[in-house]
């Protein structure tokens, strides 16, 4: 597109693209003219979402390339703590767990006061403003709407429900050493016991009477749901509004359901890398990110909800925004910190415990 390669013809942009590549290798810029910045997000939709409808007016007004390094959350992260002393990346985009990981490996710069950080929701200001959510969610309970009619039961309203006898065999949850939903169904599941995110014991005390002889199976991530719901298998899991929604628009019946004590907050978050080597323009771009016009963008080609309460939908999109800002009012912020503390021991005991 001529967008992204500043209207130059096929055979230099492939050239141009090449030398940037080159350039994150290096750690150098690709170009002594045009400054280059380098994203860490999500390949996919995210990074086409991007590439071709939000980088590109910042990349003019800044006369700056800015170029993607693709990944999962856990594979950016990995990258940037490798080259802590001499950053290659300048921004990256980490889904919120794994962010207050980055956090406290001293990975992240706090972000300057702007008016685009004064307009996002409170809860999605990390750590005094070490990073900040740019794509709101939440996890809550999802169920299978043509059982549900078939067998005459209401809606799903509490955590709780995860343990209804009458789900016997029909509840299906995603793994929590894989899983941000699954570990979110644990986790309040946990504080009905009258656990806390610092102490998991009444969970995994009460899970194998309660929630775990309803398990169908364990999956490692929601890929197969759609499949166990069209099958007649599943009944009751966790699960987003957005999945719930895309699900729904290729024609599975499935419904969302917001629990009485609240959803979980998910979120993709993004920080300006400590040490980078173009620390001002960083920010501008992160600030840039934040703004309600951006971030519309976002909702409309990358399928992101705003965390910017100024954001105006495009049209289509306007009941999404309007839902999302509904549950928010009610959505729990888990403690990361504690939670990351002992993850990799809760990860053990639900392999040899629960899901052996």
């Amino acid at each position: 597109m001529t967008d992204r390669n500043h209207g130059l013809p096929a055979t230099l942009a492939a050239g141009f693209l090449a030398s940037a590549a080159i350039g994150l290798l290096a750690g150098t810029p690709a170009t002594a003219q045009t400054k280059t910045l380098y994203v860490g997000m999500n390949g996919g939709v995210m990074e086409k979402g991007y590439t071709q409808y939000i980088f590109p007016s910042f990349e003019k007004e800044h006369d700056v390339k800015i170029v993607v390094v693709p990944g999962t959350s856990s594979d950016i992260l990995a990258k940037a703590q490798a080259n802590k002393d001499k950053p290659i990346m300048h921004l990256m985009f980490l889904d919120d767990g794994v962010m207050y990981r980055a956090i406290g490996m001293g990975l992240c710069e706090k972000l300057k006061d702007s008016p685009e950080l004064s307009e996002v929701y409170p809860a999605a200001r990390l750590k005094g403003d070490m990073a900040v959510g740019i794509d709101m969610g939440m996890t809550g309970l999802a169920y299978n709407k043509k059982m549900f009619d078939e067998k005459g039961w209401a809606a799903p309203t509490s955590w709780s429900d995860l343990s209804d006898p009458k789900f016997k065999g029909k509840v299906v949850f995603q793994s929590i050493s894989s899983s941000s939903f699954g570990l979110h169904g644990f986790l309040m599941f946990n504080r009905i016991q009258g656990g806390t995110d610092a102490n998991v014991e009444p969970g995994f005390k009460a899970w194998g009477g309660t929630v775990g002889p309803n398990v169908l199976e364990y999956i490692p991530s929601s890929a197969k749901i759609a499949e166990m719901v069209q099958t007649g298998e599943a009944a009751l899991f966790p699960l987003t509004p957005t999945q719930v929604a895309t699900l729904k628009g290729k024609g599975v019946p499935v419904e969302y359901a917001q629990p009485k004590e609240g959803s979980v907050v998910l979120m993709v978050a993004q920080c300006a890398i400590a040490n980078n080597s173009e620390p001002e323009l960083t920010q501008k771009l992160a600030a840039y990110l934040l703004s309600a016009g951006a971030q519309a963008k976002a909702l409309q080609y990358a399928n992101q909800m705003p965390s910017n309460t100024k954001v105006v939908p495009p049209e289509g999109t306007e009941e999404k925004v309007k839902q999302m800002n509904t549950f928010m009012k009610a959505a729990v912020t888990l403690d990361w910190d504690a939670i990351n503390a002992k993850r990799p021991e809760w990860n053990a005991r639900w392999n040899k415990m629960i899901e052996r």
